[in-house]
């Protein structure tokens, strides 16, 4: 079993929390979580990979054990979330490494690309969209009002995403056997969600999330130039990004292998840890992945 560190550092004046694991001198993974949980969704799945791979994965500012300055001190959006993580990847001397992203990860992963094209050896996406078709439509309907028109009834709306209800939905919906999820998962994050002030945080990057796709023809740009290697694995019965949103990286990348899990929904680590883990290491060994490259 590889021992995992849980290392806290200081970014851009923040406290920044995370898992560390594997041989130092391996080829370098940067896992990024989606909203409303942290790094804790790799507990799992960290140690399935650090015997081959060195594996980084932080908590977003906001998020788990990282800091989480009011929401009045700083503004936060998905520009300021990438701003810390490539911080924190320059203070570990990260100039080479393949990427793992999933629902919030995608945006900071997508930005971290465009910035240092030639950084990113690999991606997988993990239900992490980049495509207007992954948007599916009922789910992102109350977002794109909030982000268009801020009220308090628009609000209101969204504030119901952070009920614990909610939480739990996200775990559980398009999951053919749920009695695998375990209910701790929705339970800390509803805790952490309902900590003084993080309403505010979680409200101000809804509002935010509008600034992702005007990216989009940037990032497939990215993508046709650079053809960077990629496995779309996506829970088939995702609510909140569509199995098209996987399907459409194939349109941009020649080789982009898709895999569309069964029974499977939005936190596919969850219910199909080994699926997800045995996908990873087959892609990412077939790929020619340098050893850590440290500056």
């Amino acid at each position: 079993m590889a021992e995992v560190r849980h290392r806290y550092t200081s970014v851009l004046g923040h406290r920044v929390f995370y898992r560390e694991a594997g041989p130092a001198d391996a080829p370098v993974i940067v896992l990024l979580h989606g909203y409303p949980t942290s790094s804790r969704m790799f507990r799992q799945l960290i140690p399935a990979l650090a015997d081959r791979f060195h594996v980084i994965a932080p908590d977003h500012l906001g998020f788990g054990q990282s800091a989480t300055p009011p929401a009045d001190e700083f503004a936060y959006s998905f520009d300021a979330l990438t701003d810390v993580t490539d911080a924190l990847l320059t203070e570990l001397r990260l100039e080479r490494y393949a990427l793992y992203v999933q629902d919030y990860g995608a945006p900071i992963g997508w930005r971290l690309a465009l910035r240092h094209p030639h950084a990113i050896t690999a991606i997988v996406t993990q239900n992490g969209n980049a495509y207007d078709e992954g948007f599916v439509a009922d789910f992102w309907a109350p977002i794109w009002a909030y982000a268009q028109s801020p009220s308090p009834s628009t609000e209101a709306a969204l504030r119901t995403a952070l009920s614990e209800e909610a939480i739990r939905w996200q775990y559980l919906h398009g999951v053919a056997e749920p009695e695998l999820i375990d209910p701790d998962t929705w339970a800390a994050d509803h805790r952490e969600i309902s900590r003084p002030g993080v309403d505010r945080i979680q409200l101000d990057l809804f509002r935010d999330y509008a600034t992702n796709p005007p990216l989009y023809p940037q990032l497939h740009a990215y993508f046709r130039a650079t053809q960077v290697p990629l496995l779309a694995i996506w829970g088939a019965e995702d609510k909140i990004f569509g199995p098209d949103g996987a399907r459409a990286f194939a349109r941009d990348l020649d080789n982009a292998q898709i895999r569309l899990v069964p029974g499977g929904g939005h936190f596919l680590l969850e219910s199909h840890l080994d699926t997800v883990a045995d996908a990873m290491r087959a892609f990412l060994e077939q790929q020619p992945l340098s050893p850590a490259s440290r500056g």
